[in-house]
């Protein structure tokens, strides 16, 4: 159950870095593809993201794509430059400058077509697609994401990990824009989408991991971390799995990862987590990688990922957490708790559990960016950056359209499940 890797822009191409050193030294890999482990487990589903060259060497199933030829250099020098198979290196001659209209259009038709190309022969080596990971930033859009891998391949899932940048960490001013573009291609062309909020990373690094002056690189390695926790090779689960039980309602396909333990550098080995730890951290926003607060609304479905030993009966204790914190969950999606267990726990961890959430909460953050949008495109600033690129205003006028139409949905649930909370408050009050 192979997936074809993609990785898109300066942030694509950076959290790369983590997610395939992660995820490597997991599989038993090092930086020239030799496998070191000690494991038949390593080996057992390796061909989820390797494929095995002649030499016997493994090499990522993944394609790196940039408008910036200076991308490639940072990737090639990087602990695990070397790893990659260097025709899958797809970049233009000249950066997006932040404008998302130059990834959008791509600036070089001929780009895309190598793009597709590359994804064609990658998709043709595998035995059983499962589908498609993208890692990028909604600072910006490559077209080739645009319907056309969908177009090719219908029946695959389309999965990204999409990062929503923060003013705590970025100076782009024209985010608003960009974020409100791309969440309306995310919506239309995607199956799944992990939104990692730039924000929530910066509060645990500062606040959990107490970082003073948190980096790039620090926001990075959390990313891949969540990253390649949601599928390594050995779990019980895949894409199309977690579609089914995660995505109650076609547009409503956003959740929000999590991670636990997380903890100050040096402090691990001073702490020897329990399982019944490891659950009731399961539901606490200090772990969520994506600023919204899920407590001020309702959950929609979960899953758990539990990596390490772990007793079979945590499917009882996450019950147990989810009938503790009833009033987060909805309660007319049935069976709306999920879990997967994985024997082989991360790197320097004896145990540890990624969180997947689907949670109307998304809806703060989407009138968030949609409020930005607003106020900068009714004084038509920075328009002619986009126009200049060949898009015109109907666009955004319509990109403005579908964000709104995204949160009107989220709230319609939201509302459903307060007046159903309301009815069941005055039977109980009459019965009493």
């Amino acid at each position: 159950r192979e997936i074809v890797h993609l990785q898109a822009g300066q942030c694509g191409n950076q959290i790369r870095a983590k997610f395939w050193e992660v995820i490597s030294d997991e599989h038993g890999i090092n930086s020239t593809g030799t496998y070191y482990g000690d494991s038949d487990l390593q080996l057992e589903r390796i061909n989820v993201y390797y494929n095995k060259a002649r030499g016997g060497n493994y090499v990522p199933r993944a394609v790196l794509v940039d408008l910036e030829p200076s991308t490639m250099d940072s990737v090639l020098s990087s602990p695990f430059g070397q790893i990659f198979q260097l025709d899958n290196f797809m970049f233009g001659q000249s950066g997006a400058g932040n404008i998302w209209a130059k990834g959008h259009y791509m600036e070089c038709t001929e780009l895309v077509n190598a793009v597709l190309d590359v994804v064609q022969k990658e998709a043709e080596s595998c035995d059983c697609l499962q589908g498609f990971q993208l890692i990028h930033s909604l600072r910006g859009w490559h077209g080739v994401w645009d319907g056309k891998i969908r177009k090719e391949f219908p029946d695959h899932i389309m999965n990204t990990f999409s990062v929503v940048l923060s003013p705590k960490v970025s100076d782009t001013v024209v985010e608003p824009y960009n974020a409100t573009l791309s969440v309306h291609q995310l919506v239309e062309n995607m199956d799944e989408i992990y939104c990692i909020n730039n924000e929530a990373l910066y509060d645990i690094c500062f606040c959990t991991l107490k970082l003073t002056t948190p980096t790039y690189k620090d926001l990075n390695h959390l990313s891949g971390v969540t990253t390649c926790l949601c599928f390594p090779g050995q779990l019980n689960t895949s894409l199309h799995k977690l579609a089914i039980n995660m995505v109650p309602f076609p547009h409503l396909h956003f959740f929000m990862p999590g991670f636990m333990p997380l903890t100050s550098r040096g402090s691990q080995q001073y702490w020897a987590l329990t399982v019944p730890e490891l659950t009731q951290q399961m539901l606490d926003t200090k772990n969520m990688m994506a600023t919204c607060n899920p407590h001020h609304n309702y959950y929609l479905t979960v899953a758990a990922v539990f990596r390490g030993r772990v007793s079979m009966k945590v499917d009882k204790q996450m019950l147990s957490v989810q009938s503790k914190n009833s009033s987060d969950f909805v309660e007319w999606i049935p069976n709306n708790l999920k879990t997967a267990m994985c024997n082989i726990p991360p790197h320097g961890l004896k145990m540890a559990a990624t969180f997947i959430g689907s949670s109307m909460a998304f809806q703060e953050l989407f009138k968030h960016i949609s409020e930005q949008f607003k106020a900068m495109f009714w004084r038509k600033a920075f328009l002619h950056w986009y126009t200049g690129e060949g898009m015109n205003e109907m666009e955004f006028t319509e990109g403005e359209s579908n964000m709104n139409d995204l949160v009107s949905e989220y709230q319609q649930y939201q509302d459903t499940t307060a007046e159903e909370g309301e009815f069941e408050e005055r039977a109980e009050e009459e019965v009493a």
